[in-house]
């Protein structure tokens, strides 16, 4: 049976997850990409480097974001919230954001093909020597949770 997530689910979910699907909309184009991320209980922190999805962000920065967790068919639990894009270009702040996402994605790396290009780097003077990183965060202002059990 389909029912709603009450609001301690719902930020259980999104602060218990690895990666979510971030939606956004510009131009007559909607763009839909798996991110990794950490949620603080108002923001969804991510990075990326240049390119559509930020384009897109960077010109309607209203976006939406899902995560779920599906055990099968009828055992699952999704979260739908949406917020406003907003790029992080204070360096102190910056650092901050990396560290967190590399805190809460190191225990799932399983080998060293992990690049710069997802920001993992032995020292901080190496941020963004190969790529631009771009740090952005997803002000929350409206979540909704459902769940189906058996």
């Amino acid at each position: 049976m389909l029912r709603e997530l009450d609001k301690n689910q719902i930020e259980t979910l999104l602060k218990d997850q690895l990666i979510g699907r971030l939606g956004c909309h510009s131009a007559g184009v909607t763009y839909i990409v798996p991110v990794n991320y950490v949620y603080d209980g108002t923001s969804i922190y991510c990075h990326s480097a240049k390119g559509m999805k930020i384009d897109m962000m960077r010109q309607n920065p209203e976006v939406c974001f899902e995560v779920d967790k599906i055990k099968d068919m009828t055992d699952w639990q999704s979260v739908i919230a949406w917020g406003k894009f907003e790029e992080i270009t204070e360096m102190a702040e910056q650092q901050k954001v990396l560290q967190q996402l590399t805190d809460r994605i190191t225990p799932y790396i399983i080998d060293d093909s992990v690049t710069r290009e997802h920001g993992f780097v032995d020292n901080e003077s190496d941020i963004g020597t190969t790529v631009e990183l771009i740090m952005y965060k997803i002000v929350v202002n409206k979540k909704t949770g459902r769940f189906e059990a058996r």
